[in-house]
Formats: C-alpha cells, structure tokens, sequence
C-alpha cells in the first residue's frame, strides 16, 4: 500500500504549533508580568496572531487559521473573567475530554472520526464506508486517538486541580506535537496492520463485493 501517512494527510505539525506557541506566549507573558493574567493573555493573543500570520503566507485556508486564532482569544477571555491563569487551559482540557467521548461514540456507531477527517481530507465523502475493511480499519486506528485524548486529561486535569500554571504550559507542550505524532505513526500502523494483503490503500475504498472477495485472505 502506497498512501501517504496520516502524517503526510493531516499535517499534524500545523496543528501543533497553534496549539503551543499561544500556550507558551501565555506562560512567558504570566512570568515577566509578575504573574499578571492580563501580561498572559496579552502575550498569548500576540502569539496567536504572529502564528495566523505565518500560517496565512503558508497559503493554509484562512478558515482554519481563525478557528485556532479565536480558540486562543476565547481561553484568555475565561482566564482573564476568572482572574486564574489555571483557567486559560480550561478550554483545552474540556475539548480534549469532549473529543475522547466524540470519538468512542463515532466508533461505537460505526463512524469512526478517523474515517471521516481522512475520508473529507481525501474527497471521499462517505465511501470509504462501503469499504468493511476499511471501515475496520479506521475504528481499530480510531482507538488510538481516544487513548490520545485521554493521556491529555489524565496529565492536565491534576495540574488545573492544582493551579499548576507553568507545569500545564509545560504539559501543554510536551503533550501536543510528540503525542501527536506517536498517535499518528500508531494509528497509521494499526490502519495498515488491520488492512488485508491486496487491498489498494486510503485512497482506493473497495466499494464492490466481487472485487473484495477475490482478494487473498491474509489471516487478520
């Protein structure tokens, strides 16, 4: 199977950087103001910017760029109501514990999130679904992403408990791009392990009975 990697389709390392530069901004800024919730959330907007605008003369779509831009506005706007800096990780540990519900829900219905991201990414729409194997596939895969999701809670809900603001920064960090990436290079080999010898890849959804069973059974 020749496809790209889920690394290749997803770009994962976008994805991390809006997600730690803006953290990073709010910590820094919250040390060299004495603490001040309004030098953090000031120094994380700033942060967002600067990353938006990188991301725009990358040539990324401007609607994607301004969901990550108003997530970071949103999560100052919390620390800044509460007066907590604890709270500018709020909206992160809330999404990522709604994020590992979403994704065993869809598993459980037999809409496996990995499928559908991959399956938009690629054009796809809903056909990869009339793919069983397939469809197994991306269920198995969709698994490792809810063990992503719940790791994150795991370590970032003790640390907000304890209003740990530099330890969440720091957790913030380390759990984004290598998590990302060990879930990414897991998920694609738990994707392509599941997948049966023959079968022609992410982008070529068997939708045709005959065709699936004159493959060779390779015994998963």
């Amino acid at each position: 199977m020749a496809d790209e990697s889920l690394a290749d389709l997803l770009g994962g390392r976008r994805a991390a950087v809006d997600a730690t530069v803006p953290a990073v901004g709010f910590v820094g800024g919250w040390l060299a103001g004495g603490q001040s919730v309004w030098a953090g959330a000031g120094a994380a907007v700033v942060a967002a910017v600067a990353v938006s605008a990188w991301r725009l003369a990358r040539g990324d779509r401007p609607r994607a760029v301004l969901i990550g831009l108003l997530g970071v506005c949103v999560a100052a706007l919390v620390a800044l109501r509460t007066g907590r800096a604890e709270d500018f990780f709020l909206l992160q540990l809330l999404s990522n514990a709604a994020s590992a519900l979403a994704w065993v829900v869809s598993i459980v219905i037999r809409w496996p999130l990995l499928g559908v991201v991959v399956g938009a990414v690629l054009g796809q729409r809903t056909r990869w679904r009339r793919d069983p194997e397939l469809l197994r596939a991306y269920s198995r895969g969709s698994w490792v992403w809810v063990g992503q999701y719940v790791v994150r809670v795991a370590v970032f809900l003790p640390l907000y408990a304890g209003g740990q603001v530099v330890a969440l920064g720091a957790a913030r960090v380390a759990l984004t791009w290598p998590l990302v990436a060990a879930c990414l290079a897991v998920s694609w080999w738990v994707i392509r392990r599941s997948l049966p010898a023959g079968h022609p890849g992410l982008r070529h959804p068997v939708t045709d009975p005959a065709m699936a069973a004159g493959r060779p059974d390779d015994g998963s």
